[in-house]
């Protein structure tokens, strides 16, 4: 059955979108890159089925795509600063929450030939193997009113960083150097939170939960964490450290590390809401050495599927003192809410829809995508019900002369009165 949106629904929308064309007006101090950056925006929120330069020209109603390639290419604007508005813009929209979390992942881009910027043969879990790709690492911020981003970083690889040629071809700037993921994601959450971000929680997997660094960073800052642990982590309880995977195997057989006592027997708990349902698991928790920091306790959590009890997965916690398990096991569980956020991301504003090769033109598509996908995520905040539907055979094209927004809800079947 359609949904039905009636005219003041349609003002909201054309309203916060010229509201938000005017949030980034100050960005662009030359018209016409105002007047590109904000066409850009609408050719991301149209019905176009692949959101490069050429479709989103049609849309717009030009005649070549040059003016918009300009804009991710030569145009004078800085996409830090579009960044600082985006992460305001989605706390203004979704935060206020006593639950809200802030995600850490990754998502691969998959890419030809070798001359896209941070472009190599390495591991990407969208493709779920090795392929030629980009790879970014974003920060997601999630609350019961949504879940959008609110930063982003391209991950050079160590043979990209130790090549001037190639640097200087893609334009990345003198002061990059190789990071890993870990330190992407720290300087993005110290970005967040020095800029007034509040969330009850971090979460993130092993990838970044492994390297102790950024829990430790974390535990200085008093922010309370649940991050993903491999086999091949370390934990420190009494005085030695405990290697993760020796651990779970000990579990598996149905053991305790002989130093350790559990806090309690295994608990079938809810990781929360799936599309079926609670997400059950078996959740235990071993205490581990507590931080300096007076309030907090720190414990080794881990999960176990009941369909396989050989299944287990780990988490570092930091968390204040006295909170239950239960709260624990649903912290865990939000991280699921990052992958919801690449999906719509990718299906509904061409997150990886670009062909730009550069690192300047890198962060401002990816910027400009997750300013709208912020945008679908205050609407639907506002209570206005969105399909996250990243194509539909048989939807109304987009013409140069149609408003795109419009469009847009056309495509996900809403009725007009």
């Amino acid at each position: 059955m359609p949904h039905t949106v009636d005219r003041q629904m349609v003002r909201s929308w054309t309203e916060e979108l010229e509201a938000l064309g005017t949030r980034l007006s100050p960005r662009f101090a030359r018209s016409e890159v105002r007047e590109r950056a904000r066409d850009y925006l609408r050719g991301l929120l149209s019905t176009a089925e692949r959101k490069n330069s050429w479709r989103l020209a049609e849309v717009a109603g030009n005649a070549t795509p040059y003016g918009l390639q300009h804009l991710l290419g030569r145009a004078n604007w800085d996409a830090d600063l579009v960044r600082d508005d985006l992460r305001g813009y989605v706390t203004e929209h979704l935060g206020g929450e006593e639950d809200a979390v802030l995600v850490v992942d990754e998502t691969g881009f998959l890419k030809k030939g070798n001359k896209s910027v941070g472009v190599k043969r390495q591991y990407t879990g969208t493709a779920g193997k090795t392929e030629n790709c980009q790879v970014g690492v974003f920060l997601a911020y999630a609350s019961r009113r949504g879940q959008a981003f609110i930063d982003r970083e391209l991950y050079l690889p160590e043979e990209w960083a130790q090549d001037q040629h190639r640097r200087e071809r893609a334009g990345v700037p003198e002061r990059v150097r190789m990071r890993t993921k870990p330190l992407l994601a720290r300087e993005m959450l110290g970005r967040a939170l020095d800029g007034g971000v509040r969330a009850a929680w971090v979460v993130a997997d092993s990838v970044y939960g492994d390297t102790r660094r950024l829990g430790m960073f974390l535990e200085e800052r008093e922010q309370p964490y649940v991050l993903g642990v491999s086999g091949k982590a370390y934990a420190w309880a009494g005085f030695r450290q405990h290697r993760v995977g020796t651990v779970l195997q000990s579990l598996r057989q149905g053991e305790l590390p002989s130093e350790e006592r559990a806090e309690e027997s295994w608990s079938r708990l809810s990781a929360g809401d799936g599309s079926k349902g609670p997400r059950l698991y078996d959740w235990l928790r071993l205490p581990l050495n507590p931080p300096l920091q007076e309030g907090f306790e720190r414990w080794l959590m881990v999960r176990r599927s009941i369909e396989n009890p050989e299944d287990l997965s780990a988490y570092t916690v930091f968390s204040p003192e006295g909170t239950p398990l239960e709260k624990l096991a649903k912290v865990a569980g939000s991280r699921w809410r990052v992958e919801i956020g690449f999906e719509e991301a990718k299906g509904e504003v061409g997150l990886a829809h670009y062909e730009v090769r550069s690192w300047h033109g890198w962060y401002r598509h990816v910027t400009l995508s997750l300013f709208g996908h912020a945008f679908l995520a205050a609407m639907r905040a506002f209570g206005q019900d969105i399909e996250a539907s990243p194509s539909q055979k048989g939807a109304p094209k987009p013409d140069g002369g149609e408003d795109s927004l419009l469009a847009f809800k056309r495509k996900r079947g809403l009725s007009w009165r």
